[in-house]
């Protein structure tokens, strides 16, 4: 297979680990841990994996033996920059520890755990894949592992094959699943440890003892560069506006991080919107009267910045979405039967006259999107909805009422566009090569010391990479109960935006300067070769909640 000059390089890259796990280790454990919530719930949910401490490995210069054991690994949910170094990383890990351990790898996500279907992870097919993109090397997919029919059919190849230990890599859902699969292993005594490893570009798994969940620096990076491209391309033509709108369902992480990278006219974050109660006409006439006064200067151009689940969190437009929710989980069958042409008649009829109302009054293609297939956790899938195209579309028209009351002097003219899979299997920054293989090295110390239902843990990651401290964390400390499918179910607490963070307070005092002035920044591509200062640098989220050296440059406390 013909390979770029750019694979032949990265191959030859060494991801560095932190000095601590290098060598001989000794695992040392802190208090017992509670759940974030409900933690009477969650206790009796999980009697066998809750309260564990959190985990920290430290230099010994002890040498242990480690028995072989045959290891499972599964790529779950969508794809994340760096899962390929976090799979080289178990495997370099269970070889330093033993040389005659094994990695199995389950094909196509979960899915290939209950089906049976896998490969064994040799060192030739490993070295293919060390330091790329994508989640190729066993694929990856979303089913969700939540009944005892499947963990019983996945415990039938763990055994058939030896396997000892499971490494889920995956989001807030998987690790979850991961947590529900650890304790029931451990309920029936069925000698399989549990580990998850955290996935997601959305970075929203993330807490005290999780900084960063992997491939999120490099699609922002993606992401930045395009995005710095567009503003120069704007910059140049000054004529359009650009909508563009990013990914992030439940939280506006990634929108944020490449404001802060880019510096662009207008970003929206989902999180302030619920917060002030934002309607959609409020967030409509805040892009307009944007508009109105950069034309005022005679800039008829712009960039606005758009979180993929910003409808979400328009306090009427969630109230709307969460019924839909609820009511598609149990009438999916009898809405299928519904003609096309009624389905929104029929929704109107069966839903609560105030939600009704709302729906009613949204453009029809909008409120078709609003009923397409919910994804597999029973969620509106809210990158089918055309966000960037209603906010310009009513913001044009917003504009053209103000240009009658002689608020408006300009043009206003617009580009839309979506980044999303753009970013998801891009060769990982330096960042995310080293972070993901040491959660995965980690993942195998974990496994070393016979724990299950932890979290593999990398943190003080804004250090250079021999000074992060690596250990585990017990996915139950990070859990609370939320409705799913109409019901009250265990899940990871998502991680939103803080709007008394760093990352979001120095955006907040910036940004009218943003908005009313043209002050670019163009980040350009990822650098894998250069000085660390340009290379290994983390996102300038991480740098501002860890109050360290920004990346443009300037102090920040």
């Amino acid at each position: 297979m013909k390979k770029s000059a750019l694979q032949l390089a990265r191959a030859c890259y060494a991801p560095k680990l932190p000095e601590a796990i290098k060598a001989g280790v000794r695992c040392t454990e802190g208090a017992a841990t509670e759940s974030v919530a409900d933690q009477k719930e969650i206790a009796e949910l999980f009697p066998n994996t809750y309260g564990m401490p959190v985990l920290r490995f430290e230099k010994s210069d002890e040498v242990r033996q480690y028995p072989a054991i045959n290891v499972g690994v599964i790529l779950s949910g969508g794809q994340a920059p760096g899962g390929h170094n976090v799979i080289s990383g178990l495997f370099d890990g269970l070889k330093a520890m033993n040389s005659e351990s094994r990695l199995f790898g389950f094909l196509l996500g979960p899915a290939g755990l209950i089906d049976h279907k896998y490969k064994e992870l040799t060192a030739d097919i490993i070295d293919e894949y060390r330091n790329t993109g994508g989640f190729d090397i066993i694929g990856s997919g979303r089913t969700k592992l939540e009944t005892k029919a499947q963990f019983d059919s996945g415990l039938e190849i763990l055994r058939a094959l030896d396997i000892k230990a499971l490494v889920i890599i995956g989001g807030d859902d998987s690790n979850t699943n991961a947590c529900v699969l650890a304790e029931y292993y451990k309920q029936i005594n069925a000698g399989v440890q549990v580990i998850g490893c955290p996935k997601t570009i959305d970075g929203d798994l993330k807490n005290e003892m999780i900084e960063t969940s992997f491939g999120f620096d490099t699609a922002c990076k993606v992401y930045g560069e395009m995005i710095g491209n567009i503003q120069r391309d704007c910059n140049s033509a000054q004529k359009y506006w650009h909508f563009i709108k990013l990914m992030g369902r439940s939280a506006s992480h990634i929108a944020l991080e490449c404001a802060l990278q880019t510096q662009p006219n207008i970003c929206l974050v989902s999180e302030e919107v619920e917060k002030k109660q934002m309607t959609l006409d409020d967030i409509v006439t805040y892009i307009a009267n944007i508009v109105a006064a950069r034309a005022a200067k005679g800039n008829n151009y712009g960039v606005a910045l758009i979180p993929e689940g910003i409808i979400e969190f328009i306090p009427a437009m969630k109230n709307l979405i969460s019924e839909l929710n609820d009511f598609l989980a149990h009438h999916a069958a009898e809405f299928a039967m519904v003609p096309r042409n009624e389905q929104i008649k029929y929704i109107i009829n069966h839903i609560s006259p105030e939600n009704a109302a709302i729906y009613a009054s949204l453009p029809e293609r909008v409120a078709r999107q609003l009923t397409l297939d919910r994804d597999p956790h029973g969620n509106v899938q809210v990158s089918l909805i055309e966000t960037e195209k209603l906010l310009g579309e009513m913001v044009g028209r917003k504009l053209a009422q103000m240009k009658e009351a002689g608020k408006f002097v300009g043009k206003f003219s617009t580009q839309y566009h979506f980044f999303g899979y753009e970013g998801r299997c891009a060769t990982p920054s330096n960042f995310d090569a080293d972070y993901c293989y040491s959660l995965g090295y980690t993942a195998s110390l974990l496994i070393g010391e016979g724990k299950t239902g932890y979290m593999s843990s990398v943190r003080n990651t804004t250090r250079p990479a021999s000074e992060w401290i690596a250990g585990g964390v017990p996915v139950t400390m990070m859990m609370n109960m939320e409705r799913r499918h109409g019901e009250m179910k265990p899940v990871i607490q998502k991680a939103l935006v803080e709007l008394d963070g760093e990352p979001f307070k120095y955006f907040a005092a910036h940004r009218d300067s943003w908005a009313h002035e043209t002050m670019y920044v163009y980040p350009g591509p990822i650098q894998y070769f250069g000085p660390t200062e340009v290379c290994d640098q983390p996102t300038v989220t991480l740098a501002l909640e860890q109050r360290t050296q920004c990346k443009h440059g300037e102090r920040l406390d």
